[in-house]
């Protein structure tokens, strides 16, 4: 059995586990002062926000997973938003781009966090805006001690900032240096912006659901709204295009969203239920793996063997193939979900996966006779570093590979929730200098060709690869999972399940055991690279394993061996609740008792 990194914590009051300690802490400290999974979950996803500046911001959006003891039931809170009305194919053409910018203004999309996190506290929480927003504001006011990798991502992006993003620089490059790792960082501007959200929402008295009324139209239709629209419309500046673009996000794009309600996609797997987000988020990839897995017998697979890592790696190939011919809004596009998860075209598609690795270009199949279309791609380079190894890859010009952050909570009542948060990097837009953070890049997830499934359409959410994840073992409540990671996310949430479900590991031990993940999928990020038949695998793995997994036609990519993901976990089990985090980085960690 594995050797564990930490203990798996077990307790009956609660549990929070998450990317930062900071984050860990203060949902724990909620809970202490009477809080519960969504109070806590909402101040931990606030906290992240201040500690974790280049994974996820104020502007970024946010897919919650949520286990109502009450309504006995999963719900997903959709906090993902759209493309502006006025972005369009043509438009972005007429400007001589043929695929959508990795940073800057002409990528933003409507922030659909804070108007997630609310709904969250409106519909399930017990707490006010002030309570939970405190630990933040206090962060952001007196400091936090800056990460390393938040020092070197600042210090990668210097010279864009100092040349190109002003407002940038006067946030991130205080007496224009970089912070130190480990120094003080305070962000006064977003802690007087979230001040004031508190501010007006108090002038509705003291009734809690007023309040969160207020602070959502101070955000969506009032100050912040405003600074939003008026910065897109009047600066043109430098993104990976490498020319200045100016934003087409307005005030009146923010007016229009609010964050929708959704039940999830689930499947049975064994004995237990899966449940994902929609197929607006990469979510029944995971789904579909599952299902492609169960005709085999991993309860007599090893974990970590060469069989084990060469199923999960084949079956992976297949079901993001998918997921690239299929996925989009379902608002604006037909996803034949039904189809993609049904045992007929399971079995079908399983037999694609032989004893070989899979080497040649993406295999989507044809759920219900429908005939796929894939996007064109454009042409990996071969010197670009994949997408999702360890801590956020940053270019020069900005340009994120796509990580991001999670947390994870259950209360003594039973409510669970998995939340992964993300967009807004420091490194993605321009800082607003009225508000003290930037735009979420998202819609460059978005494809500049008309009739695919995730083409950029005005008002259409972009096909996200945030997929927290949720499940029920023998029809009751049990696991809250997720990680950061981009296209990588869903890689790293199956091998966590399937440590726990076939060898017997406890959650400590799953996060921790050696992790891997396929390149073969293109990138939903920019540039879209894609790697064909190339694993990025630990060097925790046994030679012989590493051996065989070649001669099988698996380029590996042998990295260090702490290297793969950014697991998070809380589960209830018997008497018990449980919460476990990842060491990899050294800064995921749970807390309970």
């Amino acid at each position: 059995m594995l050797e564990s990194t930490r203990p798996e914590l077990l307790g009956d009051f609660g549990m929070v586990a998450s990317t930062h300690w900071l984050a860990s802490q203060t949902g724990m400290s909620i809970l202490e002062r009477g809080g519960n999974a969504a109070d806590a979950a909402v101040a931990s996803g606030f906290v992240l926000q201040i500690v974790e500046p280049h994974l996820n911001g104020p502007g970024g959006e946010v897919p919650i997973l949520v286990w109502s003891e009450k309504e006995q039931k999963v719900e997903v809170i959709n906090g993902q938003g759209p493309a502006p009305q006025a972005a369009t194919v043509a438009r972005l053409k007429e400007r001589g781009l043929k695929i959508m910018p990795g940073t800057g203004l002409l990528s933003a999309v409507v922030p659909g966090a804070f108007g997630a996190w609310l709904s969250l506290l409106a519909r399930h929480g017990t707490m006010t805006l002030r309570e939970v927003l405190s630990p933040a504001i206090g962060l952001a006011q007196n400091g936090h001690p800056v990460l390393p990798r938040v020092s070197r991502t600042i210090e990668t992006v210097r010279e864009l900032f100092a040349e190109h993003w002003p407002s940038s620089a006067a946030v991130w490059l205080p007496g224009g240096e970089v912070p130190a790792p480990n120094s003080r960082f305070s962000n006064s501007v977003l802690a007087r912006t979230y001040m004031r959200l508190v501010e007006e929402a108090e002038t509705a008295g003291s009734d809690r659901e007023a309040q969160l009324e207020v602070a959502q139209r101070a955000w969506y239709q009032g100050f912040v709204a405003e600074a939003i629209g008026e910065f897109c419309a009047s600066n043109a500046v430098q993104d990976t295009s490498g020319q200045p673009n100016s934003g087409l996000l307005t005030a009146q794009d923010l007016a229009a969203w609010q964050a929708e309600v959704e039940d999830p996609v689930t499947l049975d797997y064994k004995n237990y239920t899966v449940a994902k987000t929609g197929p607006w988020g990469q979510g029944p990839v995971m789904l579909q793996q599952l299902a492609l897995l169960e005709g085999f017998d991993l309860d007599g697979i090893a974990p970590g063997s060469v069989d084990w890592v060469h199923l999960i790696v084949e079956s992976g190939k297949l079901a993001f193939a998918d997921r690239e011919a299929w996925y989009g809004d379902p608002r604006f596009t037909e996803v034949p979900l039904d189809d993609l998860l049904s045992p007929e075209y399971t079995a079908a598609r399983r037999e694609l996966i032989a004893h070989d690795a899979a080497s040649t270009a993406l295999l989507p199949g044809s759920p219900g006779g429908r005939t796929p279309v894939l996007p064109e791609y454009p042409q990996a380079s071969l010197t670009t570093p994949a997408a999702g190894v360890g801590e956020p890859t940053v270019a020069h010009n900005g340009e994120t590979r796509g990580d991001t952050c999670h947390v994870d909570v259950v209360d003594s009542d039973g409510m669970m929730i998995s939340a992964t948060p993300s967009g807004g990097w420091l490194q993605a837009s321009p800082t607003i200098p009225e508000l003290g953070f930037c735009l979420s890049s998202r819609a460059q997830m978005f494809w500049l060709q008309e009739g695919l499934p995730n083409s950029l359409r005005p008002g259409a959410r972009p096909r996200t690869t945030l997929t927290p994840s949720f499940a029920l073992r023998d029809g009751k409540p049990w696991l809250a999972f997720g990680t950061p990671g981009g296209d990588s996310q869903d890689q790293w949430n199956i091998q966590l399940f399937l440590n726990l479900v076939h060898s017997g590991m406890n959650l400590q031990e799953a996060i921790d055991a050696p992790a891997f993940h396929s390149t073969h999928v293109p990138s939903s990020f920019y540039p879209r690279e894609s790697f064909p038949a190339q694993v990025m695998i630990e060097d925790r793995f046994a030679p012989e394993v590493l051996q065989e997994l070649a001669r099988r036609g698996h380029d590996l990519k042998v990295g260090a061996g702490w290297t793969e993901g950014r697991l998070s976990a809380v589960a209830r089990d018997g008497e018990w609740l449980k919460a476990a985090a990842n060491p990899r980085g050294a800064q995921g960690y749970a807390a309970g008792r």
